[in-house]
């Protein structure tokens, strides 16, 4: 489907392709959405179709939506050096559903793969290397998702008795603070009897 808007000729051609679902232009960028399980034989097409051309993966990101059954939205941001062309494809899926892999159209896909698992613990079928690529070793959740603690869970330092780095319990020092954001100099007010002050 083809959003009724003043879209780029490739628009027609991309709307066709396996698994689109809806092409419209944001923000003077084409965006695709498309199915799932659809994706590796899309960016298959995208890359290999003569009008199209899309050599390079750019980036591959995760946002997370919690209140969504689908929580996690997967983009994949294409660009065509030959034709001079860009295109964002957007597929969403759960926590328990993997996202079938591209790293067979994209090599590079795999670093991408690897971070979107790391940071937000979507899983990529057919992925051979899908371990974490960011955090440390043994690190417990995923730090971009929206229901992770501002703090962390753990902390790490440098034992110099011990001679190693060492995880602990997160200790806050001090309870969060509300802050108003009001400027210092704007909140001050002059004291009684301060006519310099009134003055200048």
């Amino acid at each position: 489907m083809v959003d009724e808007q003043t879209l780029p000729p490739i628009a027609e051609i991309i709307a066709t392709l396996p698994g689109v679902t809806q092409v419209v232009l944001q923000r003077d960028e084409l965006v695709v959405f498309a199915d799932r399980d659809s994706i590796a034989a899309l960016c298959t097409a995208l890359r290999d179709h003569e009008a199209l051309k899309f050599e390079q993966l750019m980036e591959l990101c995760g946002v997370d939506w919690p209140e969504r059954a689908q929580r996690f939205e997967i983009v994949y941001c294409l660009l065509s050096v030959t034709l001079n062309q860009r295109v964002r494809i957007s597929i969403h899926t759960d926590e328990a559903t993997p996202v079938p892999s591209v790293h067979g159209v994209w090599p590079v896909a795999t670093w991408w793969e690897r971070e979107a698992y790391d940071l937000f613990g979507v899983v990529f079928a057919g992925q051979p290397d899908m371990r974490r690529i960011l955090t440390d070793y043994g690190f417990e959740g995923h730090p971009l998702r929206k229901d992770f603690p501002l703090t962390g869970y753990v902390e790490v330092r440098y034992d110099y008795e011990r001679h190693q780095v060492v995880y602990e319990p997160v200790k806050l020092t001090q309870d969060f603070r509300n802050f108003d954001f009001i400027s210092p100099w704007e909140a001050m007010t002059t004291l009684p009897g301060d006519e310099k002050a009134k003055r200048s």
